[in-house]
Order: C-alpha cells, then sequence, then structure tokens
C-alpha cells in the first residue's frame, strides 16, 4: 500500500520516531495515524525498557525563574554520557520540566518520597468522608485507591500530567525522551521555591549543595 507523506513527517513531529519506524507503523496499520501512533508509543516504551538497568551518571542543573524573580526551579536530569549532557534537545527538556515544574508545583518527586503518615492521613480523610456519603466499606476501599490516584497525581511531579502535553505524565515524558534519545534519561532531583513560602528540606539540601559547588 502507499503510505502518503505527509503522514509521516506528522507522525515524526509528533512522536519523535525515526523515519523508517513511522513508515513502518503506518504500513503495519494499515494507514490509519491513530493506530500507527499507539504502535510507536509501545515500540518507544520497548526501546525505553531495554536501557532501565543503565547508570545515568551524567546530565545538567538547570534553573528556571519566573513572576519577576518571585518563583523559582533547579532540576538535575541525568543521562549515560556526557555527550548527550551537551545536547540541545536533552538540556530543552531539562528547562520544559524546570517550567513545568514552576506551574504544577509538585512537592516530591515521586510517590516514594511521600511520607506514610501524610498518605494515611490523606487515607483516613477520603474514608471519613465516603462514609458521611453513606457508601458501604467494601465500596469505599475501591473509591479509596482512585483518590489516592489523583492525590499523587496533585502532588508528584512523575505523576503529574506534563503542562505541554496533558496526555502524557512527566514520567511517561522521560520514557519517550529515553527511546527517543537512545541513552536512559533520569529526573533525580529538583528544588522549587517561591517568595514568601518556606521549602521542605529536601529541597533546601538541595539549593545549599548547588550554592558550595559554586562556590568552590
Amino acid at each position: 500500500m502507499s503510505i502518503n507523506t505527509s503522514d509521516i513527517s506528522r507522525l515524526r513531529e509528533q512522536t519523535g520516531a525515526g523515519i523508517l519506524d513511522c513508515k513502518k507503523a503506518l504500513e503495519e496499520a494499515g494507514g490509519n495515524y491513530d493506530s500507527a501512533v499507539d504502535i510507536l508509543r509501545k515500540l518507544g516504551g520497548a526501546k525505553a525498557a531495554k536501557r532501565a538497568g543503565k547508570i545515568a551518571a551524567e546530565g545538567v542543573v538547570v534553573s528556571y525563574i519566573h513572576g519577576q524573580n518571585k518563583i523559582a526551579t533547579l532540576v538535575e536530569l541525568n543521562c549515560e554520557t556526557d555527550f548527550v549532557a551537551k545536547n540541545d534537545k536533552f538540556v530543552e527538556l531539562a528547562k520544559d520540566i524546570a517550567m513545568h515544574i514552576v506551574a504544577a508545583s509538585p512537592i516530591y518527586l515521586n510517590r516514594e518520597e511521600v511520607p506514610v503518615e501524610v498518605v494515611t492521613k490523606e487515607r483516613d480523610i477520603y474514608r471519613e468522608q465516603l462514609r458521611t456519603e453513606g457508601k458501604p466499606d467494601e465500596i469505599i476501599e475501591k473509591i479509596l485507591e482512585g483518590k489516592l490516584n489523583k492525590f499523587y497525581s496533585e502532588i508528584c511531579l512523575m505523576d503529574q500530567s506534563y503542562v505541554k502535553d496533558e496526555d502524557k505524565t512527566i514520567a511517561e515524558l522521560l520514557t519517550t525522551a529515553t527511546a527517543e534519545i537512545g541513552e536512559k534519561i533520569s529526573l533525580r532531583r529538583f528544588a522549587r521555591y517561591e517568595v514568601g513560602e518556606g521549602m521542605e528540606k529536601k529541597s533546601c539540601d538541595f539549593v545549599a549543595e548547588v550554592a558550595e559547588q559554586m562556590e568552590k
């Protein structure tokens, strides 16, 4: 079958996949564009999975200041080689994530960082709310999972919907970047601080460490 070159270009622009991969995906999908996108997403996920065990010891620390110097962010984005760390696309990704953090105000990097007592408190609050609404206990436990997932999506960076593309989370953004760049891309830590607001200890430690390195 004949594949439209404009579809290949559009597919490449949307997914970041190579020309040959886009052509093969369209052929496999019988020319259906949406199906081709799904195929490429699965392919990207498979490529990223192969690099999951790699060590990302290189990278960059970028900063972003917004709102007339009222809000600032520091982000450490890691990769496997110094070559990729100097790549414009990689640095741009780090800057985009920094801008996302300013806009979305995450508190933690991922679910594992959320203290147990915080999760327990939220769970108890949701459970009491649902009981007040008259929900039976067996239904409450099922609903709780969904409410906690929403809670994580609000406070955990990796679970948040990317502000530039709300169809994907930050975790999915990194998976896509890993597949496109060909190296494991990981987000190690971040700090967000705003005039008049305090910073959690984790963020303060990061800022202090960067400041110390700059003075050397």
